[in-house]
C-alpha cells in the first residue's frame, strides 16, 4: 500500500510537470504568433513613416528613409518591451513622430541645411526625445501626461493625421518633387496616371480588405496589391521595372558595410554641431517626446480597459525612452506603442512583452530576408498607406460635438489644435491648446455658481432643541443671520461673483455664515474678496463666520492655516471659526437669546411645576407625580444612557444641557440634538420599551427628574387624568420638535 501511494505521488508529480511544460509552451507559441502578426502590421507602415520623413532631404534619401523605418521597429521593438512594464504592448515607428520629423526635415531644409547635417539632426532629435521620455519616467510625470484635456489629445491626433495626408498627397499624385500640396492639387496636368493607379488600389484594398478576411493584416495586403499593380504597369513600360534613377519606388537599401559605414560617419558628425543648432532641437524634441508619451499611454489605457489590468505609466516611459534612445543610435525612427499593431498582438495569442520583443526580432528577419525586394516597394503604395493612416487617426467623432450648444466651446478647442498645427506648426498647436482648455475651464468655474445655497436664521436652528418661549425669539430674531453653503473653486474667475452674492446681505445681517466643506480651492484674489466682505460686515458691528475648516480641500492646502498666512484670520478682525454649521449656529443663538434675555437662571433647578409640560396643573396633582420620580445629578460629561442599553425612563432637565448623538462608522458621532432646561428625554423608550437608539450625554453638570414607566403605569391605574395630560404634553411637544425638522428641511431644499 505504502509502495503505490508512492507511486502514485510521483505520477501526480510527473503530470503536474508535464502541463505545466505544455502551458509554457502555449504561452511561447502564442507569443511568437503574436510578435509575428504585429510585425506584419507594423512594419509596411514603419517602412512608409521612415520614406516620409527623409524624402524631404531629396529624392536619394527614400531608402535610407525605408532603412531607418525598419531599423527603428527593430529597436523599439526589442528595447522597449524589455525595459518597459506593459504586457502585449507594441511599440514602433508612430505617426506622431512621422509627422514631427517630416515637419523638421522640411524646416531644415528650407533654412538651406544640407541634407547630411539635416540627417543627423533626425537622429539627434530622436535621440533628444527618448532621453528626455526617461527623464519623463524618472522624475515620475506619466500620470500628469495621461491628465492632458481630451479637447487638446484630440486637436494633436487629427492635426497630426492632417499633416500626414497633406505630405502625402503629391506622393500620391505622383508629382515632381517640391510640388507643395496646393500646387499638386491645382495642377493635374502634373498628375503621374500609373502612381495614381498603384495609391487607389493599395487605399481601396486596404479600406476593402478587412470586410473579406481578417487571416492576413489589411496593410500587407493593400501593400502586396499595389506593388502587384505597378509590377503590371512595368510590364507595358519596361523603364518602370529597373531601379537606378526610379523615382516612384524606394530603391536599393545598400550593403550591411555601408549601413554600418553611414552610422559611424553620423556619430562622428555629433562633435561638430554647434551650440545654436542643439538650441533649435529643443522645442521640437519637447513637442515629439510630448506626443509620443501621450500616444503609448493612450494606447496603455485602452489595454487595460481590454485586459482589466493597469499599467505603469513612469516605468513604461522609461522603456519607451529606452527604445528610442537605442532607435536613434541604430538610425531609425523613434516612435511609441501602437493601438493596432497591439490589439492584433493580442488577438494573436500574445500575453506578455515577449511578444513585443519578438515582433521586433521578427522584424529584423523580415529585414535580412527581404531586404533586396523592399527596394521595389512603389513610394505610392507607402503614400496611400500614410493617407488611410492620417484619415484614422483624425477623430471624425469630434464633429459630435457640434450637435449641442454646450460642447461647441469644445470642438472650438479641436479645430483651434487641428488649424494652427496644420498652419504654424505642432508646437505652436500644443500651446494653442493647452491654453484654449484652461480658458474653458475657467469658463466652466465662472458659468457654474460658488453659492450652493443660502438659508436664513429663522429657517434653520442649530440642534439644540429650545423651549417654546426661547424658539419665538429666534424665529423673530433669525433673520439677523444668513448662511452661505459655498461650492467648487474659489479663485480670480469666481470672486466677483461671490461679492456679487454676498453684499445685498452684508449691510443688513449680524451674522453671515460661510459654510467652506464643498471648497475646492481658494486663491489669493478670492482671499482678498473675502477680506474686503469681512470688512464690510465689521462697519455694521457684524460677524463674519466660518465653518467646517477641519477638512482639507483636494490640493491639500488647509484653509484655516492660510487665510491667517494672508491675515483674513487676525484676532484683532470679527471672523469667528467653527469646527461645524452646528456649532456656529449654537454661539448666534446664545447671542441672540443673551440680547433678548438678560436675567436667565440656567443654575437653579426647577421644579416640576416650572416645567412648560407641567405648566397649570394641581398641586395635588404634581404631588402625585413626583412621588413616582427619582431626583439624579450628572457631572459635565458623564453618560446617561448609551445606544443598546435596556430602559424605559423619561428623563425630565430641572438643570443643564444633554447632547444626544449617534455612533456611526468607525470614530464618527452624529450629532442629533442638544436639550436644556425645561426639556425631556428619552420619550422613544418611555413610549416602546426597545433598546436606545442613542447615547445621552451631559454636556454640562445636569440635575434630572427620572420617571420609570412601571411607576407611571402604577399612577395611570388610580389617576387617570393625570396620565392623559401627561402623554398630551409629550405628545405636543413631539409634534412641535416634527414640525420645526419639517421645516428646516423645506428650507434647506429650497436653499
Amino acid at each position: 500500500m505504502f509502495r503505490s501511494a508512492c507511486e502514485g505521488r510521483v505520477l501526480c508529480r510527473c503530470y503536474h510537470l508535464l502541463a505545466l511544460k505544455n502551458d509554457e509552451s502555449g504561452n511561447l507559441i502564442g507569443e511568437l504568433w503574436g510578435g509575428l502578426a504585429s510585425m506584419l502590421v507594423a512594419l509596411p507602415s514603419a517602412i512608409a513613416f521612415g520614406v516620409a520623413v527623409f524624402s524631404p532631404l531629396g529624392a536619394t534619401f527614400a531608402a535610407q528613409g525605408a532603412l531607418a523605418g525598419i531599423l527603428g521597429t527593430v529597436a523599439l521593438g526589442v528595447i522597449a518591451p524589455t525595459f518597459g512594464g506593459t504586457n502585449r504592448l507594441i511599440t514602433t515607428p508612430s505617426a506622431p513622430a512621422a509627422a514631427v520629423l517630416t515637419a523638421f526635415a522640411i524646416d531644415v531644409t528650407r533654412q538651406g541645411v544640407c541634407p547630411n547635417s539635416a540627417l543627423l539632426m533626425i537622429t539627434l532629435l530622436a535621440l533628444l526625445c527618448g532621453l528626455l521620455q526617461v527623464l519623463f519616467g524618472i522624475v515620475r510625470l506619466g500620470r500628469l501626461i495621461k491628465y492632458i484635456p481630451y479637447p487638446v489629445v484630440s486637436g494633436f491626433s487629427s492635426g497630426v493625421g492632417l499633416l500626414i495626408i497633406v505630405g502625402q498627397i503629391p506622393k500620391f499624385l505622383g508629382v515632381p518633387k517640391g510640388e507643395t500640396f496646393w500646387e499638386a492639387l491645382s495642377s493635374p496636368s502634373l498628375w503621374n496616371a500609373r502612381s495614381l493607379a498603384v495609391g487607389a488600389v493599395t487605399i481601396a484594398v486596404l479600406v476593402l480588405a478587412p470586410k473579406v478576411t481578417k487571416a492576413v493584416p489589411a496593410v500587407i495586403l493593400g501593400l502586396i496589391a499595389g506593388t502587384l499593380v505597378y509590377i503590371a504597369l512595368g510590364l507595358a513600360d519596361r523603364s518602370l521595372l529597373t531601379l537606378a534613377g526610379n523615382q516612384l519606388v524606394v530603391g536599393p537599401l545598400g550593403a550591411t558595410g555601408g549601413l554600418f559605414a553611414a552610422l559611424g560617419d553620423r556619430a562622428a558628425a555629433i562633435g561638430a554641431l554647434r551650440l545654436p543648432e542643439l538650441r533649435f532641437l529643443l522645442a521640437p524634441t519637447l513637442t515629439l517626446a510630448v506626443l509620443l508619451s501621450i500616444d503609448t499611454l493612450k494606447t496603455s489605457v485602452v489595454l487595460d480597459a481590454l485586459t482589466r489590468t493597469r499599467h505603469n505609466s513612469n516605468r513604461e516611459l522609461i522603456g519607451q525612452g529606452l527604445g528610442n534612445v537605442g532607435a536613434a543610435l541604430v538610425g531609425g525612427i523613434p516612435g511609441s506603442g501602437q493601438t493596432g499593431a497591439t490589439l492584433v498582438n493580442m488577438s494573436s495569442g500574445g500575453r506578455k512583452r515577449l511578444s513585443g520583443v519578438f515582433e521586433g526580432v521578427f522584424a529584423l528577419l523580415a529585414f535580412l530576408v527581404l531586404g533586396r525586394l523592399i527596394a521595389w516597394i512603389p513610394l505610392a503604395a507607402l503614400a496611400g498607406i500614410l493617407i488611410v493612416v492620417g484619415f484614422r487617426m483624425s477623430d471624425r467623432n469630434s464633429l459630435q460635438l457640434l450637435r449641442s450648444r454646450s460642447t461647441i466651446p469644445d470642438f472650438a478647442v479641436i479645430l483651434s489644435v487641428v488649424v494652427v498645427a496644420a498652419t504654424v506648426s505642432l508646437i505652436a498647436a500644443s500651446g494653442v491648446g493647452i491654453a484654449l482648455a484652461i480658458l474653458l475651464f475657467i469658463r466652466e468655474q465662472i458659468g457654474g455658481s460658488v453659492i450652493r445655497s443660502k438659508i436664513y436664521g429663522n429657517q434653520m436652528f442649530s440642534r439644540w432643541v429650545r423651549l417654546p418661549e426661547e424658539m419665538a425669539i429666534l424665529e423673530k430674531c433669525g433673520d439677523r443671520t444668513v448662511i452661505f453653503e459655498l461650492q467648487g473653486s474659489l479663485f480670480f474667475g469666481t470672486a466677483d461673483q461671490l461679492l456679487t452674492a454676498l453684499e445685498p446681505e452684508l449691510k443688513t445681517r449680524t451674522y453671515v455664515v460661510l459654510d467652506m466643506r464643498r471648497v475646492l480651492g481658494v486663491d489669493m484674489t478670492a482671499a482678498r474678496a473675502l477680506e474686503q466682505i469681512e470688512d464690510t460686515i465689521t462697519e455694521h458691528n457684524g460677524f463674519l463666520i466660518f465653518c467646517h475648516f477641519g477638512l482639507k480641500i483636494p490640493s491639500g492646502r488647509d484653509i484655516q492655516q492660510y487665510f491667517k498666512r494672508v491675515g483674513i484670520i487676525r484676532p484683532e478682525r470679527s471672523v469667528q471659526i467653527f469646527g461645524t454649521r452646528d456649532d456656529a449656529l449654537l454661539w448666534i443663538e446664545e447671542r441672540i437669546l443673551n440680547d433678548e434675555i438678560r436675567e436667565r437662571a440656567a443654575e437653579i433647578p426647577l421644579e416640576l411645576r416650572e416645567i412648560g409640560l407641567f405648566a397649570g396643573r394641581k398641586e395635588e396633582t404634581l404631588a402625585a407625580l413626583e412621588s413616582c420620580m427619582d431626583r439624579r445629578s450628572y457631572k459635565a460629561g458623564e453618560k446617561i444612557f448609551s445606544s443598546g442599553d435596556r430602559g424605559d425612563e423619561l428623563f425630565l432637565i430641572r438643570r443643564g444641557a444633554v447632547r444626544i448623538q449617534l455612533p456611526v462608522v468607525g470614530k464618527l458621532i452624529y450629532h442629533v440634538a442638544t436639550f436644556g432646561r425645561g426639556d425631556f428625554i428619552g420619550e422613544m423608550a418611555f413610549f416602546d420599551p426597545a433598546p436606545r437608539s442613542a447615547d445621552a450625554i451631559a454636556l454640562t453638570d445636569t440635575d434630572l427628574f427620572v420617571l420609570p414607566r412601571a411607576r407611571f403605569d402604577a399612577l395611570a391605574a388610580e389617576h387617570r387624568m393625570i396620565a392623559i395630560q401627561l402623554l398630551e404634553g409629550l405628545a405636543v411637544t413631539l409634534a412641535l420638535r416634527l414640525r420645526r425638522a419639517d421645516k428646516e428641511l423645506r428650507a434647506f431644499q429650497e436653499g
